[in-house]
């Protein structure tokens, strides 16, 4: 593995993620597509960016090293991270490029990058060579420049989605929708079209000044917008999306924001349906729903370390029929094991409309049986010292450990999670318990309280 100290400080362990243009500007991107293109050894790759100020920029730059190592690029402008995924598998293409920071601040930008079939390049796949390569390679051109071209996949995309739903079947629910006014509302807007329920469109137009705040629903000063809008318009369902809409979250028809943790064993009973057997891969943040909800539909659940990377190296080795992320990833063998934030929703539709239950109905039965506290951040100067703390605090009363991703420690009753970010001096924390939410309210102030200290 190359020495990650020589890779640029945007290169992180799933992805490119920096401040512009002090971290990540158009002279690193276009190192970026030369190493790249010479990395994969790639003839032909797409590239597409999110609404950010900085991302057309940085994307033409990282087009201009691609063609310069040979390589013919596909451009579909304007678009989600998964539109990236499907037209790499979909085309047969070397390996795609998304510019996006997805959810993070204004001033920041980044990349994703696959190889063929839509495979994860990451940090222990490729990622920190290409860092290493963008800083010491040869700007010398020795081949013929590529060529690019520029096509909106859009319409292509829609159908592809729509193709796997009986969508004449779907109940006339009135659903509300908030784009973030990142890039998830055009699709959106076109999917709306082909469906027989009303849709209230929410902060659809994208734009990179973000007047509404950063897209990004995991944080809860983010959810009121899409909660009043269900309440004020008597929705069924509320959806929403981080800024490049590889991730979806859902509102109750109360306007209650419903944990990804409660869809996974949703979305994962539904694949199970249409494919008895199967396996599920799921994280180990909150596992005990997911496990039960697999079981009880016959299926094998198998958890993993956390990140899309991961998972979808899990997934493909299992041929799993699903993979789920509390963190609302999820990941469908039939989009070729890759994530997206498109898929989820039209299945819960799908479910709302088959069961005729409303989302609260689907998902209380899972809330009342293993409640969650969501995940938790705590920033701190010492993230491995303060799990270490926890660890001396409850590991002796464990019935069991296990280090899978963290520190994850079973109580009997209750159990929890303590990870390190990958990317910043963060733990996260999620406890559950089993039917019992005061005990795990409990807990989980026992264990900030000592993390706090």
């Amino acid at each position: 593995m190359a020495d990650k100290r020589t890779t640029p400080a945007c290169f992180k362990a799933y992805d490119i993620r920096g401040k512009v243009p002090g971290e990540l500007n158009p002279d690193l991107a276009y190192r970026v597509g030369l190493a790249t293109a010479r990395f994969l050894g790639a003839k032909h790759m797409t590239v597409g960016r999110d609404c950010r100020l900085s991302s057309g920029e940085l994307c033409a730059a990282l087009t201009r090293g691609l063609l310069d190592a040979g390589c013919d690029v596909l451009d579909i402008g304007q678009c989600g991270t998964e539109m990236v995924y499907y037209t790499t598998f979909a085309r047969g293409l070397d390996g795609g490029v998304m510019v996006t920071a997805s959810h993070n601040p204004m001033d920041h930008n980044g990349m994703k990058l696959v190889r063929s079939e839509g495979r994860p390049i990451s940090g222990d796949t490729g990622l920190n060579e290409i860092g290493v390569a963008a800083v010491e390679c040869d700007l010398t051109l020795t081949t013929d420049r590529g060529a690019v071209t520029h096509e909106d996949i859009q319409a292509e995309f829609v159908a592809y989605l729509l193709d796997k739903f009986d969508v004449a079947a779907f109940k006339p629910l009135k659903v509300v929708a908030n784009g973030g006014n990142g890039c998830a509302g055009p699709v959106v807007r076109a999917l709306a079209a082909a469906l027989p329920c009303e849709f209230i469109h929410v902060f659809d137009e994208p734009d990179g000044n973000f007047p509404n705040g950063i897209p990004n629903p995991l944080l809860p000063d983010n959810r009121s917008a899409t909660a009043d809008a269900v309440r004020e318009h008597g929705a069924d369902l509320g959806l929403a999306w981080d800024g490049d809409f590889d991730r979806c979250f859902f509102f109750d028809e109360r306007g209650e924001f419903i944990e990804g943790y409660y869809l996974v064993g949703l979305l994962a009973a539904a694949a199970l349906r249409q494919s008895p057997g199967g396996a599920i891969i799921h994280d180990p943040r909150l596992v005990w729903n997911t496990v039960e909800m697999v079981k009880a539909a016959g299926g094998r659940p198998l958890m993993n370390k956390t990140g899309h990377a991961f998972m979808k190296e899990r997934m493909r080795r299992e041929d799993a029929v699903y993979g789920g992320e509390m963190s609302a990833h999820h990941y469908f063998r039939d989009f070729a094991y890759c994530d997206t934030g498109m898929l989820p929703w039209l299945h819960v539709l799908q479910e709302m409309s088959h069961s005729g239950k409303s989302l609260s109905e689907l998902v209380s039965a899972m809330q009342a049986a293993y409640p969650a506290s969501g995940e938790i951040n705590r920033r701190l100067t010492d993230p491995a010292a303060a799990i270490e703390k926890i660890e001396a605090a409850y590991a002796g009363d464990a019935a069991a450990i296990d280090r899978t991703d963290g520190l994850s420690l079973d109580m009997g009753d209750w159990r929890f999670n303590l990870r390190r970010s990958n990317t910043e001096p963060v733990i996260r924390l999620n406890v559950e318990s089993r039917g019992d939410r005061l005990l795990m309210t409990e807990k989980t102030a026992d264990i900030l309280a000592i993390l706090d200290s």
